[in-house]
């Protein structure tokens, strides 16, 4: 664990909020690797396209800045950069759908596993449920939300056996819904609990969760698991995660019991 700004004696966390994938689920695990070449190969092809090493730092940093937003702000994005370069305007839920459908083929045979029985261990960052279940003994109101499509949330969080944590707190992208899905749960947390911001802790891999619970006060834990060893820190995620408030990363959540005694202190005793 990298203790950037250690958590208050008396914080008194007791709501804590997750990102999904990259954080918890490992079932899109690459999804970089297939929206980052698509979104290159649709800007080279412009007009005004620079050269391809330049259109490849331009989209590598617009995507990492938006993740944790709903996928169609990358496709918004994409749209936007189409245009500067005089391209077509098109509608940006085209490019999520052929990203989609590429991404989808990308982790078919993941999704089959589970569907038909395999272990969900395997795509769980590791210590997950270990952390999870401590935090459910230990009364605390817990919530998911992510920039997937909701019902792909639902349906992947449920195969992963993760509905018995978050109950009906499973959240993500709604069609038409152009505001930030986090930035509305993270309210609604707030105004249905008569909260203040200080009471939030959350765990996330993506910099829009990272800045939006650390602008409001709350602790932000960055979670720069490096997904496809399933171990160790990936150096690209904690860069992006400590540039967005991040006040501690963490590999994954193997060391659960030592984490929650950091967060939480007595109450994990």
């Amino acid at each position: 664990m990298e203790i950037i700004t250690p958590p208050a004696s008396n914080a008194g966390f007791r709501y804590a909020l997750f990102d999904f994938d990259g954080t918890i689920s490992l079932i899109r695990e690459g999804w970089q690797e297939i929206m980052i070449p698509y979104f290159i190969d649709v800007l080279r092809q412009t007009p005004e396209a620079e050269d391809a090493k330049t259109i490849g730092e331009i989209v590598t940093t617009f995507v990492d800045r938006l993740t944790g937003k709903q996928t169609i702000f990358q496709c918004i994005q994409l749209d936007e950069e189409v245009v500067q370069r005089g391209g077509t305007k098109t509608d940006p839920g085209v490019y999520k759908a052929e990203y989609l459908r590429r991404l989808g083929n990308r982790i078919k045979s993941r999704l089959e596993d589970l569907r038909g029985g395999g272990d969900p261990q395997r795509y769980l960052v590791p210590g997950s449920i270990q952390f999870l279940e401590l935090l459910k003994e230990l009364g605390y109101n817990l919530y998911l939300a992510s920039g997937t499509d909701e019902p792909d949330v639902v349906a992947e969080a449920t195969l992963l056996g993760l509905d018995r944590y978050f109950g009906k707190h499973i959240y993500g992208a709604r069609d038409n819904q152009t505001a930030c899905s986090k930035e509305a749960v993270i309210k609604q947390i707030i105004a249905d609990n008569n909260l203040t911001g200080v009471e939030l802790v959350s765990f996330g891999d993506g910099f829009v969760e990272i800045e939006l619970v650390a602008r409001i006060g709350g602790y932000a834990v960055g979670v720069a698991t490096d997904e496809v060893r399933r171990m160790g820190i990936n150096q690209h995620k904690r860069k992006r995660l400590l540039e967005a408030g991040a006040a501690m990363i963490i590999p994954d959540f193997g060391d659960a019991e030592r984490l929650a005694a950091l967060l939480f202190g007595s109450k994990t005793i």
